[in-house]
């Protein structure tokens, strides 16, 4: 303060004389002027003679304006040593009473050192821009601190309450595990959210609003003083940390290939689903808003916010992407395949807006990284997709289904087929990603593919059946449902009429083939060799009444064992198991009571005939409307 106090007191003495010296120059002048504008017009003959005299007075008036603007000189002098001093006091106070006020003192100091060296005329001047630049200099080291505690104090992480509150209804997380029987993956509700509604995302609030100028001032001071680094540095700091806190709490892990290979596929189905809301969420709220505070602080700094931007991002994104690429390369499975789709979805969701929010030269390793991702899971998709045919064919759980039911393995590769329909569209573009041709073509090839090794896999497993008629209830059952399951979805317009046609008539085989193996035998019991064989005729010519008695035994034997193991047996659709029970009736029923009118009477006549005719023909039509109910072996008759 010294030697800038000094200074400013010399130039003021030299100011107050130069103003004494004015006055005294003005007088005089004054006085001339008068004298001679008096004598004007009668000393028009002395004009020569006075010639010395009028060129004295130019020159006195030449002098008056220069004394008049150094003086004018002096007082702008004067008046940035007033400025000066009064940005040094606010300065010397701190930015912590009045930050407003300190910007101004730090625009007022740069005006100064402005106004001095822009003029080299001012030799003096060159003292007091050293003071001022060292001045400013303190200033700006005391503006890093603000800068780094205002952003501290508005760099907290976002509770995840918060975030979800920005998202629409219809995206916000939930729980619940996929249906029973279906494949893991979305459920079909949430599938089609995006198609059936426009979705409207509210950006959170990371920083106050009222905050912003006084970031936006203080960054632009020090980068105007050299400290681009510096602030780029400070802004890191603080935001990154609040950005890596906030996925943190929203539940984000850093997991690698051999975390997730270890885990419970119940356990990583759940991580995924997180890890899809996740993904939406740190792109379209927390990232999108992170970058608009970047750019609105740095606003007239294009290089800056980039910079800013990616530094404060990249470890978040890298973390994001990190479990993504640690599911694209674990082991392949086909319950994967429409999780893997499930993320392929999101990423190219995402893609466009990714694009944009990390543009810049800076955001290069998030953007490539992020695009490779999503090629890394279109072709591990592709890859679990094109496997799953061979799954299939190839499959050998042991489950066993004792009374010919509807295979595990049937249900399960139907309700596969349909999920793949909700992904109709994202098959589309996984096709078109590796440029092959037709995608519907694609799709139907390969469904009718994966049909026919399920026919093919269904065909082996019917072998483990030592009951020749329940491989063929088993078959019937089985293609049954696959038939009637494609009919009533989408794969009908895919797989076509024909293959339906054909599969109907594959179910009406082995229905007939069920009803030759299972009843031929028996109906053979109902004929006799020799016998007259017309309808009508009560001839029991050649018949012994033994012959008669041992082949109602027989029936009788045989009715009870097949009532008994086929009552166990189970036709799973109601239509089906009517059908086949009328089918049967219609082939048992007449051919019994044939026999009964033609033999019965050989029986009745004897000792206790009800030994050998056991059954009324209704008691056969009431017993036949309890088969194929998959009864306990020890659940009593009706």
């Amino acid at each position: 303060m010294g030697a800038y106090a000094v200074a400013m007191e010399t130039l003021t003495e030299r100011a107050a004389l130069m103003r004494e010296s004015m006055k005294k120059t003005q007088a005089i002048t004054d006085n001339v002027v008068t004298i001679l504008g008096s004598f004007d017009h009668r000393l028009s003959a002395l004009e020569t003679a006075m010639r010395p005299t009028q060129l004295k007075t130019h020159s006195i008036r030449k002098a008056h304006e220069n004394i008049d603007k150094t003086l004018k000189t002096a007082e702008a002098v004067l008046d940035q040593f007033d400025r000066s001093r009064e940005a040094e006091a606010k300065i010397l106070r701190g930015p912590h009473e009045d930050l407003e006020s300190y910007l101004q003192a730090v625009e007022q100091l740069r005006g100064v050192i402005q106004f001095f060296t822009g003029n080299k005329n001012f030799k003096s001047g060159i003292g007091i821009v050293s003071q001022a630049n060292n001045l400013l200099g303190k200033a700006i080291l005391k503006l890093e601190e603000e800068f780094r505690q205002i952003l501290s104090l508005y760099s907290k992480p976002v509770e995840p309450d918060l975030l979800f509150d920005c998202l629409p209804n219809s995206m916000r997380p939930s729980s619940g595990s996929p249906r029973e029987g279906e494949p893991a993956g979305k459920k079909p509700s949430d599938h089609h959210i995006k198609s059936s509604e426009t979705v409207v995302y509210q950006l959170p609030t990371l920083v106050p609003p009222r905050i912003m100028p006084l970031l936006q001032e203080i960054s632009k001071q020090m980068v105007q003083a050299g400290h681009q680094q510096q602030v780029a540095i400070l802004y890191r700091e603080a935001r990154s940390t609040a950005v890596e806190q906030t996925l943190k709490k929203l539940g984000v892990e850093k997991l690698g290939k051999d975390e997730v290979q270890k885990m419970q596929w119940e356990v990583l189905e759940s991580k995924i689903g997180n890890w899809i809301h996740f993904m939406r969420i740190a792109v379209k709220l927390l990232f999108t808003a992170e970058k608009k505070v970047c750019d609105d602080i740095f606003q007239s700094y294009d290089s800056l916010k980039d910079q800013c931007f990616a530094e404060v991002t990249g470890t978040s994104v890298i973390t994001l992407l990190s479990f993504g690429d640690a599911i694209a390369r674990s082991k392949k499975s086909p319950e994967k395949l429409f999780v893997l789709l499930d993320m392929y979805e999101i990423m190219r969701e995402l893609q466009p807006e990714m694009e944009v929010i990390f543009g810049s030269k800076y955001s290069t390793e998030m953007r490539e990284a992020f695009t490779a991702l999503t090629k890394k899971l279109a072709k591990t998709a592709k890859k679990t997709f094109a496997e799953f045919e061979e799954a299939v064919e190839k499959d050998c759980t042991k489950t066993a289904v004792l009374d010919g039911t509807v295979h595990p393995l049937t249900s399960y590769v139907i309700n596969y087929v349909k999920f793949l329909f909700d992904y109709h569209s994202t098959l589309q573009q996984l096709f078109k990603e590796f440029g092959e041709g037709d995608s519907e073509k694609q799709l139907a090839f390969i469904t009718t593919k994966i049909m026919q090794a399920l026919q093919t896999n269904l065909e082996v497993k019917s072998k483990q059946y030592k009951d020749p008629a329940l491989t063929q209830l088993f078959l019937m059952n089985n293609i049954h449902y696959i038939v009637r399951s494609v009919r009533r979805s989408e794969a009908k317009d895919l797989l076509g009429d024909d293959w339906v046609q054909i599969h109907r008539r594959v179910v009406q085989q082995h229905a007939n083939q069920y009803k030759r193996i299972a009843w031929s035998k028996i109906l053979q019991c109902l004929t006799i060799q020799g016998a007259n064989s017309a309808v009508d005729s009560n001839s029991t010519a050649g018949v012994s009444r033994a012959m008669v008695k041992e082949r109602f035994k027989t029936f009788n034997t045989l009715f009870e064992e097949i009532h008994q193991r086929q009552s166990q047996w189970t036709v799973p659709d109601s239509e089906l198991r009517e059908s086949l029970r009328l089918a049967v009736a219609e082939v048992l029923l007449p051919a019994y009571r044939s026999f009964i009118r033609r033999f019965g009477p050989m029986i009745e006549g004897g000792k206790n005939p009800t030994k050998y005719i056991r059954y009324t023909p209704e008691d056969l039509e009431r017993m036949l409307a309890e088969f194929f109910e998959g009864k306990t072996w020890n659940e009593p008759k009706r």
